[in-house]
């Protein structure tokens, strides 16, 4: 069975128990599981009639950050991700260990997540009446991957399993359907506490082949759906 978790929306850092942040680097769970397929967020940029696609990071959008806070932030919201500390790196990563040493990093793969780009989603969950909203982050993401997996199951006639071998195989092999991310980080900023001291979480930087912000990239689909049926 393939499971997926979005990597949380939290940048580099994660919330408490008590609602709040981390003041040092986290990683969240499920994601970091080795049997998940962790998934991170971009922006996509539109310049010129391309598409260009970045990590998502609207930790300092003011305008974000009064629709989604009610203040001018800074206010963590930013694709998650970093090292875990209670999983071992698996095996599928030992190609990448320059960048996550001997734990498991996350995620590994991204999609579209950033507020300005949000989706539409219906909603039966919650106190709330059914209705429609705007759903961002990787809230937004994991649906989206979870789609192209739909698609690339029905193209093998058979479910696929876990993906991560084969998504890191396939960055290894630079695949078409794999679209690297080089711009962006997931550094986070907040202030907390009584004082309202102001907090920043270092993060990680978009790089050439794996990072810690969009794991393996993002997807061209067109060949990611057969790269990943193995057709």
């Amino acid at each position: 069975m393939t499971v997926l978790a979005g990597s949380s929306d939290s940048g580099a850092t994660d919330q408490t128990s008590q609602g709040t942040y981390y003041t040092s680097p986290v990683t969240s769970w499920p994601d970091s599981d080795p049997l998940v397929t962790g998934v991170g967020a971009t922006q996509l940029i539109l310049s010129s009639g391309k598409y260009t696609s970045v990590a998502w990071n609207d930790t300092y959008n003011t305008a974000v950050n009064q629709h989604l806070a009610g203040d001018a932030g800074p206010n963590p919201a930013a694709s998650g991700g970093g090292t875990s500390e209670f999983f071992a790196r698996p095996s599928y990563q030992d190609g990448v260990k320059s960048v996550v040493g001997a734990q498991r990093g996350t995620p590994d793969i991204s999609m579209s997540g950033a507020a300005n780009g949000a989706v539409w989603a219906y909603h039966t969950f919650g106190g709330a009446p059914p209705g429609w909203s705007l759903a961002g982050g990787t809230s937004e993401a994991t649906p989206e991957f979870a789609a192209i997996v739909a698609l690339a199951d029905q193209v093998a006639g058979h479910p696929l399993g876990l993906l991560n071998p084969r998504l890191y195989a396939l960055s290894a092999a630079h695949a078409p359907g794999l679209v690297d991310v080089t711009s962006g980080n997931n550094t986070v900023s907040f202030r907390q506490g009584a004082a309202n001291k102001l907090y920043t979480v270092q993060g990680y930087p978009a790089r050439k082949g794996y990072d810690l912000v969009t794991g393996v990239g993002t997807v061209n689909a067109l060949y990611l759906v057969y790269e990943l049926a193995g057709r």
